[in-house]
């Protein structure tokens, strides 16, 4: 990429966390791991806390779930919040990586209509931890190693298992190449699609099987809640907003 069109991403701001020391009890909360992006487990959602959510203004939640688990995690306030919920499975063999990009839209969305957002799994440990992780890594275009230290600065209890791990180490050359390809030129374009179009059966093969191999997802909204499942072959994108 020429310097000059060299991509520029904003700096990693502060929270008000940055000066709370940490104690046990406070993984039963949430965190601010941003101005207006909070990171917490169920209980910090329940409906026991709608009094704290309000207090701190929260307008959007991410719901991480896996469909075991639907009947007790669950969208506690869907007439108050705009909710966006993933069936993710905390297990290692999981493709956590394919949800990034929509997470990432939802919490820029929120943010940029001048909301606060509370990501939130079962124990805010591990799949809701890589989901803010990712978001910080792609937004403020740091190394997972990097991104990790942010969030556990502030919620000290996350450890996101082996496989989200390796999956967020990989992210880092996708949302670049992601990003290489939004600074290209149409000239720099039209010589990578040539290229593409130069390339060996096989190779064509492999990286269609790759883009396919990445499940869509069906959205299930109930009144302004976004349901994400997916389908490990196929899947159809369905939107009853």
């Amino acid at each position: 990429m020429d310097e000059e069109n060299k991509f520029q991403f904003p700096s990693l701001p502060a929270s008000k966390e940055d000066l709370l020391d940490w104690v046990y009890p406070m993984r039963r909360e949430m965190q601010e791991i941003l101005p207006g992006l909070f990171l917490g487990p169920y209980s910090a959602a329940m409906k026991s806390k709608l009094s704290i959510l309000e207090r701190q203004a929260i307008t959007h939640v991410v719901c991480v779930r896996q469909d075991i688990e639907a009947n007790f995690i669950k969208p506690n306030f869907p007439h108050k919040f705009r909710y966006l919920v993933l069936d993710i499975a905390d297990n290692p063999v999981e493709n956590i990586i394919r949800y990034f990009p929509m997470t990432k839209e939802f919490i820029d969305g929120c943010l940029a209509s001048g909301g606060k957002v509370l990501v939130h799994g079962n124990a805010g440990i591990s799949r809701s931890a890589a989901l803010v992780i990712a978001y910080l890594m792609e937004t403020f275009g740091v190394k997972y190693r990097d991104a990790f230290s942010h969030v556990q600065e502030r919620r000290f209890c996350i450890n996101p298992n082996v496989g989200f791990v390796h999956q967020l180490q990989e992210y880092e050359a996708i949302y670049s190449a992601k990003l290489t390809i939004k600074m290209m030129s149409p000239i720099q374009l039209g010589r990578s699609f040539s290229l593409h179009a130069g390339m060996p059966e096989q190779c064509k093969l492999s990286l269609t099987r790759k883009r396919n191999g990445w499940p869509r997802c069906t959205t299930e909204p109930v009144s302004g809640m976004l349901a994400f499942k997916s389908h490990t072959d196929t899947g159809q994108m369905k939107n009853s907003v």
